[in-house]
């Protein structure tokens, strides 16, 4: 793909900017680095950034950290503490965070006029020989974290040049600038592009899932704040008035170790339902999810928290209304009553569900304006603007402004 295949469909302003500033970072050299290089939100938004980013004529490169078993461990309880829970890490625990960070920054070649940094796990990348903007980018909620751990967190953090939160109330207060840059769709990737109403059927064939009655679809990886749990309790109070199917479908990431003890869990709970399906997706399943996203009448993303929860968008992308926990991310795309609902509760979500199967015009009218509420704040194409413009505000920050 290149940016002219994105001109009938993002906003102009948005391609004009990008064009412009193209031209004055050409031949420059940016990097990403991150966790994993499949599963989850961040590596997907890589995949589908870093070619139309090189196109512009910018030498961009993208490298994953490699790390243990008790590393990952680690920073998934790392992950946990920032949203909120409170578990602390151990002493051995920083020690073993460190010395991966530390391997793997000598590992990796870091040399670029501007760098990025994705999320907590390669945060002490900070202190190898550095030039540039250096930028981390985070893409978890840290409004409530555990005040230990991140008050440890912060001072590495505050390091750095800059660093960006996907949500104004994600923000901490650090002593660098902080700029807030929601994640966005690709609109042509397999994951969003269009597809034939036999395509949709047939990948539903694939999974043996009948069509013969309404859907309602999760699609996330098993986590429990995706709360999937949650979200079969619903449906189970939804069935007592309407017939109807639930689709739970998601993979795992590698940087992820407590995936397969919560999809273990929904397998037990959903058991003996055969009208429960329960999909774990390989990586690159993208097409497959688009379909199962179409054929579904309404879409669920019943969060306690939450980054940002990009599934939302991509769902409202292909007219469906979402209905998704009022937490993270989701609030920015899903307009409250207009887009889809917001909720905070198993018991709100039934009473939402229930009003959308009853009123099949209402879901329609909310659909169509869910896609362009998506087109106008959430494509890949605003994204890229951001982040040039916030490149180069780094670069001349010092500079004096003048007014005449």
């Amino acid at each position: 793909m290149t940016l002219e295949d994105y001109r009938d469909i993002a906003e102009p302003g948005d391609i004009r900017a990008i064009e412009h500033m193209a031209k004055r970072l050409r031949g420059r050299t940016m990097l990403h680095v991150n966790s994993t290089a499949m599963g989850g939100g961040v590596a997907e938004l890589l995949q589908r950034m870093i070619p139309l980013i090189k196109e512009l004529g910018i030498d961009v490169r993208w490298s994953v950290m490699k790390g243990t078993k008790s590393f990952f461990e680690t920073t998934k309880r790392l992950h946990n503490a920032l949203q909120g829970k409170a578990l602390p890490l151990t002493k051995k625990m920083w020690e073993v965070y460190e010395s991966v960070n530390r391997k793997n920054a000598e590992r990796i070649d870091l040399d670029a006029d501007c760098v990025f940094i994705h999320d907590p796990q390669p945060a002490l990348f900070i202190y190898s020989k550095r030039r540039g903007v250096w930028i981390w980018r985070c893409h978890i909620d840290i409004s409530t974290p555990d005040k230990v751990t991140w008050f440890f967190l912060k001072n590495h953090i505050e390091k750095y040049d800059a660093c960006v939160f996907s949500v104004s109330h994600f923000a901490q207060a650090v002593a660098i600038p902080q700029f807030m840059i929601p994640p966005s769709i690709d609109p042509l990737s397999e994951k969003n592009i269009e597809l034939s109403d036999e395509e949709v059927r047939d990948v539903f064939e694939r999974f043996n899932i009948p069509m013969d009655k309404p859907i309602l679809l999760q699609v996330s990886r098993f986590d429990p704040f995706k709360d999937p749990l949650g979200v079969i309790d619903a449906y189970r109070m939804v069935r007592k008035y309407h017939d109807c199917r639930l689709i739970l479908a998601g993979g795992t990431a590698t940087d992820d170790p407590e995936g397969e003890r919560v999809l273990k869990e929904v397998q037990e709970k959903a058991e003996g339902d055969p009208d429960i399906h329960i999909l774990l997706l390989p990586p690159f399943s993208d097409r497959e999810i688009n379909a199962l996203q179409r054929g579904a009448t309404i879409v669920l993303q019943k969060s306690t928290r939450e980054g940002f929860g990009l599934v939302v968008a991509e769902a409202l992308w292909k007219k469906k209304p979402v209905i998704g926990g009022a937490v993270g991310g989701i609030p920015l795309q899903i307009i409250d009553g207009v887009t889809g609902f917001l909720v905070h509760s198993v018991e709100g979500a039934v009473y939402r569900i229930r009003q959308l199967l009853e009123n099949p015009d209402q879901a329609r009218i909310m659909g169509e304006t869910a896609r362009e509420h998506v087109r106008r704040n959430f494509l890949i194409t605003r994204h890229i603007k951001n982040y040039l413009a916030m490149w180069i505000a780094m670069e001349h920050r010092d500079e004096k402004v003048i007014y005449v």
